[in-house]
């Protein structure tokens, strides 16, 4: 098979990583990739917001299948077009990516079909927003409505914090994102991430993961894209999971199928584990990253063969089978990040640290410049490591991060700490 994958991210490398092992594979084009990716795949350059360009692209070298990583073609439309035009497409359309490119949406679904998540109000004034704050108080989360690469949320400790949150949406902080906001109930709990492959009918509980948001060790500073991630993530027991399937995904599944757009592809739920059982924070529409990173270390099954049978509705009878072990992700970005940052300085001792069998090192926001590997992003490695235990995994994904030459870059020192105690306290 000849398949385009989309995206330039540390999840596009890993997804490549893993769709370049298929037995399937014959070529395998991304666009517009990076530095890891172009070592595994053929890189394609296509503006991938020009949706004519890439069906165009596909019909010249026969593509069969198009996965796309990233939300945003999706929200905007791609699979749609490609659909359109006859290329089979991993991914939902842009109806079904509302679960993502629409944080209202999605609130209103659960309180349709009576799925856990926290109370809450949509607004498009600063206003009634602000009065809702006033009347339920801090804690409380103001989130914008739309796109914001991780960081259109804000957790307010205090009723100042939320009106401030409120009035950078509404004064264009977050753009278009911001013009509607969502402001709803904190939940006390751990958070966990639950991702299910589905053809529109059928979702296959895949791993879970518990990923990072704040930059600093100890959950301190600003949320970010994500900081490292591992998984399984032990908070999830199989009760919780079996849960979070009838409660959370299943629903969501009938809901969708209901309003006429049935999810086809990865549907990846962030959860919170409260005192009554899991809770959705919110919905995805694609694998998370750095989340991805570690799922597909773990992974047996071929993804090509997976993700070509959710694109066809064909999951009848599949099964997905897992590594036993952990797999850990620390992500190394730039100085400065999720603020301001440097481009541009080499990264060097890629090799050395990569050489572990045990070990990837997923690229994110890399470019090639002649011999030289030089960070062209904010966050811009991934390094994952497998180990018997997440406290194994650990030592070695630090083991190999402190083999990297990158004195303008960072990482937390701290991923994977609820679960090593867990591991410490079950001994």
């Amino acid at each position: 098979m000849n398949v385009l994958l989309i995206g330039s991210g540390g999840r596009e490398h890993a997804l490549a990583w893993a769709l370049a092992k298929s037995p399937l594979i014959e070529a395998l084009y991304c666009a517009p990739g990076n530095a890891g990716i172009d070592q595994v795949a053929v890189h394609a350059a296509l503006d991938v917001t020009d949706h004519a360009a890439v069906a165009a692209f596909c019909k010249e070298k026969a593509v069969d299948l198009v996965v796309v990583g990233p939300e945003a073609p999706l929200v905007a439309g791609l699979a749609d077009d490609l659909q359109k035009a006859g290329i089979a497409t991993f991914g939902p359309n842009a109806a079904a990516a509302r679960l993502e490119g629409s944080k209202g949406f999605t609130k209103d679904l659960c309180a349709k079909y009576d799925i856990p998540t926290a109370g809450y109000g949509r607004f498009t004034d600063a206003e009634s927003a602000s009065a809702y704050v006033r009347e339920h108080g801090a804690p409380i989360v103001v989130k914008a409505d739309g796109l914001a690469a991780g960081k259109g949320v804000v957790v307010a400790m205090t009723n100042e914090e939320a009106l401030e949150a409120i009035a950078a949406c509404f004064e264009g902080g977050f753009g278009a994102t911001g013009a509607e906001v969502v402001v709803e109930e904190f939940l006390e709990g751990e958070e966990a991430s639950f991702f299910a492959l589905c053809d529109g009918t059928t979702a296959l509980p895949l791993a879970t993961a518990q990923d990072h948001k704040r930059v600093f060790n100890g959950d301190e500073g600003p949320n970010t894209g994500g900081m490292g991630a591992y998984s399984p993530a032990l908070v999830m027991s199989e009760a919780l999971i079996e849960r979070t399937m009838k409660e959370i995904i299943e629903p969501t599944m009938r809901g969708m199928a209901d309003m006429g757009c049935p999810f086809t592809g990865i549907l990846y739920a962030g959860l919170i584990i409260t005192k009554k059982g899991p809770e959705l924070i919110e919905y995805n529409v694609r694998f998370g990253d750095p989340e991805c990173q570690a799922l597909m270390m773990r992974l047996e099954s071929d993804l090509l063969g997976l993700v070509l049978a959710a694109a066809k509705g064909e999951f009848e009878g599949k099964s997905v089978a897992w590594r036993p072990e952990s797999a850990l992700c620390v992500v190394m970005a730039a100085k400065g990040y999720p603020g301001g940052y440097e481009k541009g300085t080499e990264i060097r001792g890629l090799e050395a640290a990569g050489s572990d069998e045990a070990v990837e090192i997923f690229h994110a926001g890399t470019k090639v410049d002649g011999e030289r590997i030089l960070a062209n992003g904010g966050r811009v490695l991934g390094v994952t490591a497998l180990g018997a235990t997440v406290a194994q995994a650990q030592t070695r994904a630090y083991s190999a991060v402190d083999a990297i030459d990158w004195l303008e870059g960072f990482c937390r020192r701290d991923i994977g700490w609820r679960a090593v105690e867990r591991e410490k306290n079950t001994r």
